[in-house]
């Protein structure tokens, strides 16, 4: 008998299948494209290394922390139903973030690693640089330089639109119209903090007499309303051109003949090769320390002189197409994989939710979402009207109201159309610094 009670402990085949069968599930549920068990273990393991004050305060932790809370994240606002058509995993990744700091839910450890990559190491520029050498250089000519041509209508005719609206709407609601333009209106549409903001605050500071901090407190929560408004703006297009894709290009901005969107040379169904995507990698960099080092001399914004640099590079095919091939396909790897974990970075230490809280009331809301929607109606009618494709034509124009390039990234990436980034940043950049001087000169004249 003694045989026969120690086969009865074991488990039976179906017991077995069940368990197979379980485990099989398990491992096909997923976090991003990572299996569930791995991803549980690695998060465990880049947890347990920020509490111990083990985890690097270098790019390998900082990597380790946002690409852990980006995967999640972004897949998230992918399966959440109504938010994963206004642009979900875009403000799932910047808000959950900024709520986390703002409870100070993430440890010193893990802060000090992701402000190493994100403001020592500035992966943010190394990030647009990839986009704007990538998708420039895989852009068909002539859909290029239409694009840059037509872009600035719809940018300017924006812009004036929506100061208009976010004026009127806001004497409606009780506020001066002088306090709206200078401390609403243009925060929103003057290219993010860094090269919007803090230049206007220092403006504003000489004019007025008052330290330059109170005014970026005052600016700072309309920019952020105004982006994430921008974003959502961003999905509903996305939504638009899945319902009519005879509105959109899916990234293409002009409409051409044959539609063409990539020179054949640069298709992505070109084979892979690593070593030309390391190239890319290089010439990405490139562009981008030309544009520093030109900046020096001519006194244009760095990244701007990066684009023009591409432009002219791709126009007069002075690039090999092996090399632009290499620049593409990097493009399309860091846009894929690295967009989410960015914006968790961006959401950390861009977004101060603080700042935000102090002074947002509804018809604060009201104001900067008039203004946003605003220049993406616009956008999207005059783009129409310019024999452009309206649903990236809005999109772009909508990117003037984002903050700076921390914006255009979370904008586009909620549009899933990264191959915009080059039209973005001339949005951003031209239309922000365009918009600073001339607020600047008006405080000037009005004070």
């Amino acid at each position: 008998m003694e045989p026969a009670k120690k086969l009865q402990t074991l488990p039976t085949i179906e017991e077995q299948a069940e368990n197979q069968s379980f485990l099989s599930k398990l491992k096909e549920l997923k976090v991003g494209v990572i299996p569930l068990p791995l991803y549980v273990a690695l998060a465990l393991i880049i947890y347990s290394a920020s509490i111990y004050k083990q985890l690097p305060a270098d790019m390998i932790g900082g990597f380790a922390v946002i690409m852990v809370m980006g995967i999640l994240l972004g897949d998230i606002g992918l399966k959440i139903p109504i938010l994963k058509d206004i642009g979900g995993p875009a403000i799932l990744a910047l808000l959950v973030p900024s709520i986390m700091v703002f409870y100070k839910l993430i440890n010193p450890a893990a802060m000090g690693a992701v402000t190493t990559l994100m403001k020592t190491s500035n992966f943010l520029y190394l990030y647009i640089s990839c986009l704007v050498a990538g998708s420039i250089l895989g852009m068909n000519r002539k859909a290029l330089l239409q694009g840059f041509t037509r872009m600035f209508v719809p940018l300017v005719v924006g812009t004036l639109a929506s100061v208009v609206a976010g004026v009127l709407v806001g004497s409606l609601f009780g506020y001066e119209m002088k306090h709206t333009f200078f401390y609403i209106v243009v925060p929103i549409i003057g290219g993010g903090i860094g090269e919007g903001i803090l230049p206007l605050s220092l403006g504003y500071s000489q004019i007025l007499g008052k330290s330059a901090e109170t005014f970026v407190s005052q600016m700072i929560p309309a920019a952020v309303i105004g982006n994430i408004v921008a974003i959502i703006c961003a999905g509903l297009m996305k939504r638009l051109g899945e319902k009519k894709p005879e509105l959109t290009g899916n990234g293409v901005l002009v409409k051409a003949k044959g539609g063409d969107k990539i020179t054949k040379e640069t298709n992505i169904n070109k084979p892979i090769d690593f070593s030309l995507m390391g190239a890319g990698l290089l010439i990405a960099c490139g562009f981008f320390i030309f544009g520093n080092l030109a900046h020096k001399f001519l006194g244009i914004p760095g990244p701007v002189l990066m684009i023009v640099a591409a432009t002219l590079v791709k126009c007069l095919k002075v690039m090999p197409a092996k090399m632009e091939q290499g620049a593409y396909h990097l493009y399309k790897f860091v846009s894929t994989s690295l967009t989410w974990p960015l914006m968790v970075g961006l959401g950390i230490l861009y977004i101060p939710l603080k700042d935000v809280v102090k002074i947002v009331t509804p018809a604060y809301v009201v104001v900067c979402s008039v203004v946003v929607v605003t220049m993406v109606g616009t956008g999207y009618l005059v783009g129409k009207f310019m024999k452009m494709y309206p649903v990236d034509a809005a999109i772009v124009t909508g990117c003037h109201s984002g903050l700076g390039g921390t914006g255009d990234v979370a904008i586009l990436s909620a549009s899933n159309r990264m191959s915009l980034m080059p039209f973005a940043q001339v949005a951003t950049r031209l239309g922000g610094a365009s918009t600073v001087i001339l607020a600047t000169l008006l405080m000037k004249l009005l004070s």
